[in-house]
């Protein structure tokens, strides 16, 4: 099972003490931040980091019909996950 925008928000309001309309807000000028600097690193200490992955050009294949098709190169966002968060996680 997993979270939606909902889901946080109501978390976030919940934890803050405040209104659902404030944490939206609180969620959505983050969610811009990651987007607006895309091109760069954003460290969060004790949690992780957002980067841009580059995935090089490759050959992928329908595994029903065996055909061959060139997929190309992509640029993705990634997520590392801190040791902090993945010694709580383990």
């Amino acid at each position: 099972m997993g979270f939606g925008k909902k889901d946080i928000v109501k978390n976030i309001s919940s934890k803050a003490l405040i209104t659902s309309k404030s944490s939206s807000l609180v969620l959505e000028a983050f969610l811009s931040f990651i987007k607006q600097n895309k091109k760069h690193r954003i460290k969060i200490s004790k949690f992780g980091t957002y980067y841009l992955h580059k995935s090089p050009a490759r050959i992928g294949r329908n595994p029903k019909t065996k055909e061959e098709f060139k997929i190309p190169a992509a640029r993705k966002l990634a997520f590392k996950v801190s040791n902090k968060v993945k010694s709580i996680l383990n």
